[in-house]
């Protein structure tokens, strides 16, 4: 069952939402089921469409709430966060405008680099040196801290990076400046803190992004918990409404004792941290979104059978891919909005495309689609208020999209608008191409687009998409995956249930995950790790997690699960490895070397670079036992519908573009029998997505519940 419903018994509840650019998508469990609920979202200030779901859903004052969140990537894209004064060692205040030699074009000479995060003026050098064994060759006077914190501050600042070479060795000088500014009232971001690694680029990068969106998070973060706690009080005046025969000492009694709202937000890495931590190190939430929906995608295709998947999630706004092979990887070389981040984010892959990309025809006549979107506001055409056509326009124009199905019927699209303001703009621009021409044009520059991006995250890092299955979802994944996999030659598609909001089904059964770092640069002299000593180092490292934990209240809701990793090299490369810790680690490095590049050096030596701890608390499971079957398997009306095999009617039967045009069966989901096989063509509607069953493909519910899809082979 979808949607909200009005509870008669009061039960805490823990509500998975995710805030996207066209819909805020909640998933909870609730009377033994798992319900969905999608609302249009608010960009301009995202909270409120959250207020607005957690009222239809009747959330009360002990609400636990899991929040992905996109507002540290838009303010990213968007370059609208803090005013930020950098302190660094003296002589390298340039760091962060000079970066590496990469370029990202390589043959365009009239590329325009991205201008770093803090400008020239809001660097400040401090005269101190540490060097790379970690020795204190120079400390800073207490008179040039003095004059450094007033300069920083006559600079008004709305947050401050602090990031000194070599502080991953030793942190007493940096820690000595942290000092010297902790009494400022601006919100700090301390590289020893954040990323104790080496590579002072990619650190200092790392530690500029926490600061410039740290302003921003706090202050969104606050007036999230602010939303969350009036909906409890009014849902609790409501109750007391109710039971007006309690008596007032009692009442009073219960108001002063009202448990409050718990607020957890997903990081980039996977994994949930609390309110406050987030908005502490609000770098770590950057890919809050899309990390939640590799997580749902990995947990559906696991029920299925399925370990080795391309997940592919198709929202409103823009496609995130990426490559799951047993368990999900997480990244330290990543680039946001073309900064570089060094903390751990799960390897996810995105492009400008999405149910809500605009299409348009370029200079030379060619039709072009995305990055630009249409959002939630105005939408797409056929949403009401749109007026150039997107990609869900054309799905809506090849009868794929259903008009009337839209969010369960909720929400009526409104195709006779599309059809009229369509052929309006194409006048406009010239065109000859009919609406029909025009809509395949649509999805055919779309799906390429789509392409490359999955072909970065398997055929270019080493992976055969022959093996693999693709986990398509998002509100609009569904209606481009078959497509996409027989392009790929990829031989089985996944729809999971509930697609349309996957990414917050993957916030819901997240765990509590918690990342730790630190550089060593060892040099191994054998083919084996000294075990002794990196257990040592390993200690502090766990120290470090039961601390954070602790600080958090942790401590009495499980065991701690503690994953240990290193980062190897060949001696003289520029990048590294991650492999699991242990006996083997170095063995488990040349096979990887060997399947990520072609090639091992067996007798190289290699240098330990970066150990790695990944602490995680499971969370209990809201799921209820019926979630993993979510469709009912008794319904069952003996009935065949064109090619189709299954043994329920067709909810209706339309024209649907395809290659060509056919008269096509539609089936409701929630309808269909486990274990039957629809053979294409057909579309399956459903309250959060619509998926487009193409000729010559078989489907059939499996007993997860997912829908799994067989690609008719090329040739």
């Amino acid at each position: 069952m979808n949607g909200p419903s009005h509870r008669t018994a009061h039960a805490a509840l823990r509500i998975a939402i995710d805030t996207g650019g066209t819909f805020t998508d909640c998933v909870w469990a609730e009377g033994g089921e798992l319900k969905t609920l999608k609302v249009f979202s608010t960009p301009e200030d995202p909270s409120r469409a959250i207020a607005a779901a957690l009222q239809k859903i009747g959330a009360r004052a002990d609400v636990t709430l899991l929040h992905g969140t996109t507002v540290g990537t838009n303010a990213l894209l968007e370059r609208k966060g803090a005013r930020v004064a950098l302190v660094t060692t003296s002589g390298f205040e340039d760091v962060i405008e000079i970066g590496r030699q990469a370029r990202p074009q390589l043959y365009d000479f009239f590329f325009d680099r991205i201008p770093p995060l803090v400008s020239r003026e809001m660097r400040f050098g401090v005269d101190e040196r540490i060097d790379a064994e970690g020795r204190v060759l120079k400390r800073p006077s207490e008179e040039e801290l003095a004059r450094l914190r007033e300069t920083v501050l006559n600079a008004q600042p709305e947050a401050i990076a602090i990031s000194l070479l070599f502080s991953f060795a030793n942190t007493e000088n940096e820690s000595r400046i942290a000092a010297t500014l902790a009494d400022s009232a601006k919100p700090l971001s301390v590289s020893h803190q954040i990323l104790p690694e080496f590579r002072e680029y990619e650190r200092t990068s790392t530690v500029v992004v926490n600061a410039y969106l740290q302003p921003l998070m706090q202050s969104y973060m606050e007036k999230l918990a602010e939303r969350v706690e009036q909906i409890g009080r009014e849902a609790e005046a409501e109750q007391r409404k109710g039971s007006r025969n309690a008596p007032a000492a009692r009442s009073h009694r219960n108001s002063r004792s009202r448990p409050a709202p718990r607020i957890f937000v997903m990081q980039s890495a996977g994994g949930i941290t609390a309110l406050q931590s987030a908005a502490r190190e609000p770098v770590r939430t950057v890919l809050s979104g899309p990390a939640g929906g590799l997580v749902g995608a990995a947990a559906s295709a696991s029920r299925s059978g399925f370990t080795k998947i391309l997940s592919f999630d198709m929202g409103g706004t823009s496609t995130d891919v990426a490559a799951v092979q047993g368990e999900i990887q997480a990244s330290t070389q990543s680039e946001v909005a073309g900064l570089p981040v060094g903390v751990p984010m799960l390897e996810i892959h995105t492009v400008g495309a999405g149910g809500g990309s605009l299409a348009r025809f370029d200079a030379g006549g060619l039709l072009r689609v995305g990055p630009e979107s249409a959002g939630a506001d105005p939408g797409p055409i056929c949403y009401g208020r749109g007026t150039q056509p997107t990609v869900a326009d054309a799905n809506l124009l090849l009868g794929r999209l259903r008009p009337d199905r839209f969010l369960g019927g909720e929400f009526t699209l409104d195709l006779e608008r599309t059809r009229r303001i369509t052929v309006e703009w194409l006048k406009n621009q010239r065109s000859r191409l009919t609406l029909e021409q025009f809509a395949r044009g649509v999805i055919r520059v779309v799906n390429a687009n789509m392409e490359r991006a999955l072909r970065v995250v398997s055929i270019e890092r080493g992976y055969d998409p022959r093996d693999f299955a693709l986990v398509a979802f998002g509100g609009a994944g569904g209606l481009h995956a078959c497509e996409l996999a027989e392009s790929l030659s990829i031989p089985t598609v996944i729809i999971p249930a509930r697609p349309g909001a996957l990414s917050a089904f993957g916030i819901l059964v997240s765990d509590v995950v918690k990342d730790f770092s630190r550089t060593l640069l060892w040099r191994l002299q054998s083919s084996h790790v000294p075990e002794a000593a990196l257990a040592k180092e390993f200690r502090k490292l766990d120290a470090a997690a039961k601390k954070a934990f602790a600080e958090e209240r942790w401590q009495n809701h499980g065991l701690i699960r503690y994953e240990q990793s290193l980062d190897l090299r060949y001696r003289g490369q520029g990048y590294e490895l991650n492999v699991p810790a242990g006996s083997d680690a170095v063995a488990r490095f040349h096979g990887e070397h060997q399947r990520r590049y072609g090639y091992h050096h067996p007798d190289r030596e290699i240098e330990l670079v970066t150990l790695r701890l990944r602490a995680s608390l499971r969370m209990r499971n809201p799921l209820p036992r019926s979630a993993d079957i979510p469709v009912r398997a008794d319904r069952r009306r003996a009935s065949t519908v064109g090619s189709s095999t299954v043994r329920v009617a067709a909810v209706e039967r339309a024209r649907v573009g395809f290659e060509k045009a056919e008269t096509t069966p539609v089936f409701e989901r929630s309808q269909l029998p486990l274990e039957d096989v629809i053979k294409g063509p057909a579309v399956i509607t459903e309250y959060s997505a619509t998926t487009a069953i193409p000729p010559g493909t078989r489907c059939r519910v499996d007993r997860a519940g997912n829908l799994v899809i067989e690609i008719r082979r090329q040739g």
